[in-house]
């Protein structure tokens, strides 16, 4: 039922904008089109300049997400996976290229661990804390989930694991 609306509705818009193209000259046409033209990649540069990072990272970086096949995840489990994937690349511990030379992961740092459990360092966490989040980040991309977390999930373990001795 839905559709036969939404058809209907573009239909109607395509008709008045025909008849509207109808009853004027062609160069008034060109001459709007060329400055709605100008006035549109102004503002898409603008836009791009200001928020380009951000607006392309997250799109890419979803996409990449389903290359290594992630099925069962709501967008917010995927934007908390995007978060420690952006976290473990700004320390050089994650790469989608298999081939590239990662840092041994064994120098792990005690604010890296917070951010990848995504923990409050100033915060005082208790075990329970600890372990509460290391479980909830694990049954997003432990390796029986998905074989191609495997490297994911070893760095999540190393975090909990620096985390918890700190807290000893």
């Amino acid at each position: 039922m839905n559709i036969i609306i939404y058809t209907l509705v573009i239909f109607g818009i395509v008709y008045f904008l025909l008849k509207l193209f109808a009853g004027t000259s062609s160069r008034k046409i060109s001459k709007r089109l060329r400055k709605l033209i100008f006035i549109g990649s102004i503002v898409l540069a603008l836009l791009l300049a200001v928020g380009g990072k951000f607006l392309l990272s997250i799109p890419l970086t979803l996409l990449s997400l389903a290359i290594i096949k992630l099925k069962g995840f709501s967008i917010i489990q995927l934007i908390g996976l995007f978060r420690l994937i952006q976290t473990l690349r700004r320390s050089g511990r994650f790469s989608f290229n298999q081939n590239q030379n990662i840092k041994n992961s064994s120098t792990l740092s005690l604010e890296e661990a917070y951010k990848i459990l995504n923990l409050d360092k100033n915060k005082r966490n208790s075990k329970e804390d600890v372990n509460k989040a290391y479980i909830n980040i694990q049954k997003k991309i432990h390796p029986d989930v998905s074989p191609e977390t495997a490297r994911l999930s070893a760095i999540v373990n190393e975090a909990k694991e620096v985390i918890l001795r700190n807290l000893s």
